[in-house]
């Protein structure tokens, strides 16, 4: 198939690659950060300039950008993706979205005979390079059939959740999880350290215990030893929970357990920690109280 992909940076490099490896012809669009788009055009990729192009070239098309924000004018935009739009097109964003813009834009785009389908993602960006990476996919029954072939290209397991819509709605309800077992870390680790009990301490009773998971490993990899595994920053951390609260709140639910998360990553974002990955919100919590991360890892060293 012709496939189009938008937005090559730390997810999406790896899985346009896989696409070209699986001997799909791929068209991306230029990116500011050009060594991805380098790297794909010389695997033998074609490079367009706007969205229109893309999707003018393309069986199905990929996005994997931040957020709605950003898909919303890739779509909308002059030059658009609606611009470019034909029948038969197949959108699919990978992106963790507001599920009522997700809502919208396929109503928007079904009218020109173009489907929209989100597939929001699960997995690192080196599962992204090695095509094992999960989706959580919301589309109508009859386009599944079309889009699984071409999501499995980067995919180990890709799961159709119900309609258009519903892949970022669950998609927020894992993020929160996530983002909530970060906050309990961060908050965890400065109670432990004003309280005697160091990181090391703590890691010996979780790892392998009933606590032990793949959140808590990439965490804690930070924690102990300054490795950077969980790639992903605290900006999206603190958008992806607005999203979950606006969720709850258009069903009527009391989600006060998901605005403490949210006011975390709030904190930090607004403190200009936006940009430091999710671990690093254990350095920005000590902060809070007077605990230097400096002083913290001084007294793990010295132990």
């Amino acid at each position: 198939m012709r496939v189009g992909f938008i937005g090559v940076g730390l997810m999406g490099h790896g899985m346009a690659k896989c696409l070209i490896e699986k001997g799909h012809e791929l068209i991306v669009m230029g990116h500011r950060n050009r060594a991805p788009v380098d790297d794909l055009v010389k695997r033998g990729a074609v490079e367009a300039g706007f969205p229109a192009a893309v999707a003018s070239y393309s069986h199905v098309v990929f996005l994997c950008v931040t957020g709605s924000t950003q898909v919303e004018a890739l779509v909308r935009g002059p030059n658009g993706i609606a611009a470019g739009a034909h029948g038969g097109l197949i959108v699919v964003d990978c992106s963790t979205a507001d599920p009522n813009s997700t809502v919208a834009l396929a109503a928007e785009l079904k009218a020109l005979g173009v489907s929209y389908v989100d597939a929001p993602l699960g997995g690192t960006p080196a599962q992204a390079e090695e095509g094992k990476l999960s989706a959580m996919v919301g589309c109508d029954a009859e386009v599944w059939p079309r889009i699984e072939p071409v999501i499995a290209a980067w995919a180990a397991k890709a799961t159709r959740v119900g309609e258009t819509g519903d892949g970022h709605k669950l998609k927020l309800l894992m993020n929160f999880l996530s983002m909530g077992y970060g906050a309990l870390y961060a908050e965890l680790l400065v109670v432990a350290h004003k309280n005697g009990v160091t990181p090391q301490a703590i890691d010996a009773v979780m790892r392998g215990s009933r606590f032990d998971c793949g959140m808590y490993q990439t965490f804690f990899a930070w924690v102990l030893n300054g490795e950077e595994q969980h790639k992903f920053t605290i900006a999206n951390s603190h958008k992806d929970m607005r999203y979950l609260a606006a969720m709850a709140a258009d069903a009527g639910v009391a989600n006060p357990m998901g605005a403490a998360v949210k006011n975390y990553y709030a904190l930090a974002d607004a403190a200009g920690h936006g940009g430091d990955f999710v671990p690093a919100l254990s350095d920005f919590v000590a902060t809070l109280n007077g605990v230097s991360p400096a002083a913290r890892a001084s007294k793990q060293a010295a132990e």
